[in-house]
């Protein structure tokens, strides 16, 4: 499948005229906990040449290709992907830590992980995560069987939010590791490992009656978020002028000139 990867990287290269700078898995596989039928979810950076950037016309700043239902294929062009990574974007933070990587040709996403602690803000994130977190429970609880996936939709970003109140630093993407860092009850461990388990060797669809010890872990921590963030201020948002000089710097590096 990775061969398959980089071709279609290459091809949607020569397509569009551009340069991917990063490539990466995210979704399931990124996360640790891929079941035997987990699709391919390939999100990207890329860069035009410099005279793209000089029009005064709104351009596409995105390539959306869903290939089938084994392979997603999406990304982002670098002046998109800086303004999200200004706003602290998690989506965007997480590709940078992705335990897989397909492609990283240039030196862009490595200066992207050094100016982290620069743009990473707290409150933003966690309300990313709590957002995701709340908006599967309410789905759980509606129902009296669970798609074992589901739980894990939820346990990452909790386990994320719960690692950024411990550290105040952008979460890593794998499951495990996030999960490594907290200090839960034995109890609970025991019931996440047993779905992780069910979750890696079985099927997309596979169900799961409620499990009461994890629902209510759940429910506490959301609960938690909800007013952990009404304690926290949001820090004052990083300036523009680092991505600027990498943006810049990102052009010549790839294209060898600026206009």
């Amino acid at each position: 499948m990775q061969n398959k990867i980089l071709e279609k990287l290459n091809e949607l290269e020569k397509e569009n005229n551009i340069k991917i700078l990063y490539a990466v898995e995210s979704g399931s596989r990124g996360w640790g906990f891929a079941s035997c039928d987990s699709d391919y979810d390939v999100r990207f950076i890329y860069i035009h040449a410099p005279e793209w950037y000089l029009s005064i016309d709104e351009r596409q700043d995105y390539i959306e290709i869903p290939i089938n239902d084994l392979l997603d294929v999406n990304g982002w062009d670098i002046k998109k992907a800086l303004l999200h990574y200004k706003k602290s974007n998690p989506t965007l933070m997480e590709w940078l830590s992705s335990p897989i990587v397909y492609m990283e040709n240039y030196s862009t996403s490595q200066r992207m992980r050094e100016l982290l602690p620069t743009y990473f803000s707290q409150v933003p994130t966690i309300y990313h995560y709590l957002h995701i977190a709340r908006k599967k429970f309410k789905e759980v609880m509606s129902t009296n069987q669970v798609k074992i996936k589901h739980y894990f939709y939820i346990l990452r970003p909790i386990m994320a939010c719960m690692w950024i109140e411990n550290n105040n630093t952008t979460p890593p993407m794998e499951f495990s590791k996030l999960m490594a860092e907290q200090q839960l009850e034995d109890s609970l461990v025991k019931e996440i490992y047993k779905l992780l388990e069910k979750k890696t060797s079985g099927l997309e669809i596979d169900i799961e009656q409620k499990n009461p010890i994890i629902i209510d872990f759940l429910k506490n921590k959301i609960d938690h978020y909800e007013q952990y963030l009404k304690t926290v201020r949001k820090e004052k948002e990083s300036g523009y002028a680092p991505l600027n000089v990498l943006f810049q710097e990102t052009l010549k590096e790839v294209w060898g000139y600026l206009l």
